[in-house]
């Protein structure tokens, strides 16, 4: 048997290619639509791609399996479990097995048995893996998708915070005790193979290791160590991640059935002087540094470093609009990428970084400044200071008079915040204090950022709320 392992950090997302080197087959467990890494590893291994499984319909990127049924033929393992609302809609355009609890199948001499564990989501179900060519015949290890991670497990609140299905957080919360209680009595040393790592919004807490054991996790989990139903729902359910407004989009698209990339259109080039007219229409993303934005920028834009691009992007673009990026015409493919892998298909063309700088429509800029430096304007009351932290960074410890404005509802929420007084843009290091000041300056606002944000303030020994 072959085991190759694939992370996305951008979007913390892990996935396995898991071949049977004796028939020459290949399955992809929870793909991304970036599949090209894929066929070339398994090639690389005189593999060939036959199937793709998929743990649950995913919501915090947009899943390969159709495109991997499309380039190649793959069968998809789809669950059919949990209510009709969620139901795989593509599945009968291509060779599809639907699963249910106690199902199994096999690629070559692997086989994969179905466990049904719902919670973070309803159909949610996690794959025990046996190697039936590998000679033990006892199973090896349990593809866990969202349900257990390393030092964590599913939330079970995103039908409610993203979706809008109004209850069904506690609901999960309720079945995902139950299938918690399921995986106690799995044997200790399967391997734990989960769809994501620490920085994913599915979960909180996650571990940065890439895969763990049964056993371990039932000794050292948090989330495992409950033996009282109401005790785990009140721990579930409090402290969760803010919800990414767009994973609400990418349920619909992954249970419809994404778009094939072969059928998007392409994005082209288009003239800085047309970006005065597009930045009054439309979204315009500017991914070069912090640093060198802050210096100088065309007005209207915001500043979202290719770096960071996956992980705020989906806060800030309107789905139903076209959205354009300023950038290296080298990074575009990269881009592109990342945006397609939240499903921002509609990406309206490019402004060439160069070609604008020449142009010398880069005539705006915003002032940063340190704690120390405005430590007496916030005391004062001169200046309202943004807190655009997570809300549970904000309750462990603030500046005091900080208001708090997450980051990813920034944009939504401008209208709410007044104009009256200038303002002062902070989070912890500096870096999305830089987004949120791009995001206030282009509606209109006196902003600055400031250096180091709350760590700086800390280190520097000036007074802290919580």
């Amino acid at each position: 048997m072959f085991l190759k392992y694939f992370y996305d950090k951008s979007l913390a997302h892990a996935s396995y290619l898991v071949g049977c080197q004796k028939s020459g087959e290949a399955i992809v467990i929870d793909p991304s639509r970036s599949i090209d890494q894929y066929l070339d590893a398994a090639a690389s291994e005189g593999l060939r791609i036959t199937g793709a499984a998929e743990t649950h319909i995913h919501a915090d990127f947009v899943s390969g399996s159709r495109e991997l049924a499309d380039r190649v033929g793959a069968k998809l393992y789809l669950s059919d479990e949990g209510p009709a609302d969620w139901k795989y809609q593509f599945a009968g355009q291509h060779d599809s097995q639907l699963l249910k609890d106690g199902d199994a199948f096999y690629v070559g001499k692997v086989k994969f048995e179905v466990l049904h564990t719902p919670g973070h989501t309803p159909e949610s179900i996690s794959f025990v893996l046996t190697d039936a060519g590998g000679g033990a015949n006892v199973p090896m290890g349990i593809f866990t998708g969202d349900f257990v991670f390393v030092g964590s497990i599913g939330r079970p609140d995103l039908l409610e915070t993203a979706a809008g299905v109004v209850g069904s957080a506690e609901i999960g919360a309720r079945q995902l005790y139950q299938s918690v209680r399921r995986f106690r009595e799995l044997p200790g040393h399967l391997q734990v193979w989960p769809a994501h790592g620490a920085g994913s919004a599915c979960g909180k807490g996650l571990g940065a290791i890439p895969s763990s054991t049964v056993g371990y996790e039932k000794l050292f989990n948090p989330a495992l160590q409950f033996h009282d139903e109401q005790q785990f729902v009140d721990y579930i359910l409090s402290d969760q991640p803010e919800t990414p407004f767009y994973f609400a989009v990418m349920k619909r698209v992954n249970k419809v059935g994404p778009e094939l990339i072969r059928n998007l259109s392409p994005v082209d080039a288009v003239a800085p002087n047309e970006l005065a007219r597009v930045t009054g229409q439309h979204l315009v993303i500017d991914i070069t540094p912090a640093a060198e934005f802050s210096k100088a920028h065309v007005p209207g834009t915001i500043n979202v470093p290719s770096g960071t691009l996956v992980q705020w992007a989906g806060f800030f673009a309107d789905y139903n609009q076209p959205v354009y990026l300023l950038t290296d015409p080298k990074l575009l493919t990269e881009n592109l990428r990342g945006l397609r892998s939240i499903g921002i298909d509609n990406v309206g063309g490019y402004f060439d970084t160069a070609a604008v700088r020449e142009a010398g429509l880069r005539t705006e800029s915003y002032s940063s400044a340190t704690p120390q430096q405005l430590r007496p304007r916030i005391e004062s009351g001169e200046v309202k200071l943004l807190d655009v932290r997570a809300a549970t960074e904000f309750h462990q410890g603030h500046i005091a008079g900080a208001e708090h404005r997450f980051l990813g509802k920034l944009l939504r929420e401008i209208k709410c915040i007044h104009k009256s007084q200038p303002i002062v843009a902070q989070c912890l290091g500096g870096g999305r204090s830089a987004i949120a000041t791009s995001i206030l300056q282009r509606a209109g606002y006196d902003v600055t950022n400031m250096q180091g944000g709350f760590k700086a303030w800390v280190e520097s020994r000036l007074p802290i709320a919580s």
